[in-house]
């Protein structure tokens, strides 16, 4: 079968591989979709010891299994189902969980790939292939994290800085969520022009820095945003933190110091919310369906990560 190696320095190249063996406990599943993600970015520049790709939709293909035939998501965490964090439905933080789909396990830039029972997430018929990866980091992530920070900062005013894909998810489950006014920081003209359409103010970092917000959602992974967002961040307010980095450059300042603020950093959804990642995708349908804007198969996935990484694509979906 065919799979995707990132070599590093933007190489991607295809290989012949042979098809996974499913070992006890997993599923073989055939790839249908797989999502492109800001993260992959990491493995695009360094090189990477398995095949990338976490946002991964499938058709699952073990004769006699209950899973066979059916589309299936793929969950990124190997959780345990039996630690205190599983039991209590925390399933992201599994202490056991040492690897993740498509970073430690091979992922989805292939034709198959061999996944745990446990992460396999059902997808209703009414979903199509190219919209399900977004119920995993677009749609999961963001919402959860943006359940946590209501909790603290339950309405006002919220800035997104980063229009990626996990910002314009983060602005979509605001919005679902009855959050505003919106406002948006975003370098990239197509990015922040999509923005905008889907109802946020843009403002450039010079105007956001002169203004407070009760809720900052840092979406880019850029220490400049981590800045600004600490800068202003309304006192009693939170900053959500979804943008990653290998790290951190922060300079505490007097606009830091004085005052009490919260800092959130939200990895992933745990397992049961799955139902009500599916019913957000369902309520804005329509917008999500306009994120993704680009597929493409194994010939055309360098051309769509170079088109992605420059910030002219917002969702592009590879498609084998």
């Amino acid at each position: 079968m065919k799979a995707a190696r990132f070599q590093g320095e933007g190489r991607i190249v295809i290989e012949e591989v042979p098809q996974p063996r499913p070992g006890g406990g997993e599923v073989l599943l055939r790839v249908a979709a797989c999502a492109l993600c800001g993260s992959d970015l990491r493995p695009l520049r360094q090189g990477w010891p398995v095949t990338p790709g976490h946002e991964i939709l499938g058709r699952v293909e073990q004769p006699g299994h209950a899973w066979h035939g059916r589309r299936a998501l793929v969950y990124i965490p190997v959780f345990c189902g039996r630690c205190d964090d599983c039991t209590a439905g925390a399933t992201q933080y599994c202490r056991n969980a040492t690897d993740l789909m498509g970073w430690q396990r091979d992922g989805g830039y292939a034709e198959a790939l061999a996944v745990p029972e446990q992460c396999l997430l059902p997808v209703p018929d009414d979903i199509p292939d190219r919209l399900a990866p977004l119920l995993l980091d677009a749609i999961g992530t963001t919402s959860h994290g943006l359940r946590l920070a209501r909790r603290i900062v339950p309405h006002g005013a919220a800035l997104l800085l980063g229009a990626g894909p996990i910002g314009l998810g983060a602005l979509l489950a605001l919005r679902g969520m009855g959050c505003g006014p919106i406002f948006v920081v975003e370098l990239g003209e197509h990015r922040a022009r999509f923005a905008a359409s889907l109802g946020a103010e843009r403002l450039d970092a010079a105007e956001a820095s002169r203004r407070r917000f009760d809720l900052v959602i840092e979406a880019s992974g850029k220490d400049p945003a981590r800045q600004l967002a600490f800068k202003v961040v309304a006192p009693m307010g939170a900053i959500l933190q979804l943008g990653e980095s290998d790290v951190w450059t922060i300079t505490e300042n007097k606009a830091i110091r004085r005052k009490d603020f919260y800092l959130l950093r939200s990895f992933y959804f745990p397992i049961g919310d799955h139902a009500a990642n599916i019913r957000a995708l369902r309520a804005q349908r329509e917008d999500y369906e306009r994120m993704v804007d680009a597929e493409g198969g194994f010939d055309e996935l360098p051309d769509l990560f170079a088109a992605f990484q420059r910030g002219a694509l917002l969702k592009p979906i590879f498609v084998p």
